[in-house]
């Protein structure tokens, strides 16, 4: 290297070294905070994984099926649906995808629970949404092993981890798309409603919330697939999920194996997808 870049990489800046003593001062003062999370979470998600488990696969397709025809009223997409299911327990992989499926459908929920609430926020407050902005850039493009790390210094191995880490990784989506369909209203139809005399409240139930919902709903179905996405990662960490045979097909060179195991995680995503796509597009 040229003089003036070894003098650059000289002074280097102890990034890491900061990073890791903030870390070390959240474990040494908050580690009981942390390990109550871990607890109540394996405890819910070990509980409802148990609970579907306990019902006969076939009778849990039918329902799951029949879900899907009820949000719907289409039939093709509840066999589909049904075809789908069936086709993953015969490559024996239901319990993976109902272990897949209960954590991202927690992490999806939690993920709407609190993004949406902050979309609303970031689109009623610019000042909010100007420091909102560049965080969720960080959030939607670190790497996500980046984000194993310190979820993994600080809950451990696990379902709750596991979590965790995906509600951050897909949050972003519902805060950003709740905050475009929100500030996306014209302003005559803010003003209309401004001039019936309704509250604040008013105008954000009954005008803003319905005319940004086809909004919303694209933001969940995003968050579905980031959920989805990092849940099959986080197998690293300990999740309890169909990234387990595919891990165990790249370790093995187990050409069948990452065969079934990536139909059946493509399936789950499409399930996933049409269902709540298609009443998405209804809402419009």
């Amino acid at each position: 290297m040229d003089p003036l870049s070894k003098l650059i990489a000289a002074w280097k800046i102890p990034v890491g070294k900061w990073g890791k003593s903030v870390i070390d001062f959240v474990v040494t003062y908050f580690q009981w905070l942390f390990d109550a999370f871990k607890v109540s979470f394996n405890f819910i998600i070990e509980g409802s994984t148990w609970l579907l488990l306990q019902i006969p696969p076939v009778l849990l397709a039918i329902i799951l099926a029949g879900v899907a025809y009820w949000m719907r009223r289409s039939k093709p997409l509840a066999i589909g649906v049904l075809v789908g299911l069936l086709f993953i327990m015969n490559q024996g992989l239901w319990k993976e995808t109902i272990q897949t499926l209960v954590l991202v459908v927690g992490s999806t929920a939690l993920s709407m629970a609190i993004g949406v609430p902050l979309g609303i926020w970031a689109a009623h407050n610019p000042k909010v949404w100007r420091v909102m902005q560049p965080v969720l850039d960080l959030m939607q493009t670190m790497p996500t092993f980046v984000y194993l790390i310190p979820i993994l210094i600080l809950f451990g191995l696990g379902a709750a981890p596991a979590l965790i880490v995906t509600i951050i990784f897909a949050m972003p989506a519902p805060v950003r798309m709740t905050y475009l369909g929100i500030t996306s209203i014209p302003k005559p139809m803010i003003e209309a409603g401004e001039s019936f005399g309704a509250t604040k409240s008013q105008l954000l139930w009954k005008v803003e919330l319905p005319a940004a919902m086809p909004s919303i709903m694209a933001g969940l179905t995003q968050c579905i697939m980031l959920s989805l996405s990092m849940v099959v990662f986080a197998t690293l960490i300990g999740a309890p999920s169909l990234g387990n045979p595919v891990n165990k097909a790249l370790a093995n060179r187990n050409i069948p194996l990452g065969i079934e195991a990536g139909l059946a995680i493509v399936i789950l995503a499409i399930i996933l997808d049409r269902v709540l796509a298609i009443q998405a597009g209804a809402k419009k």
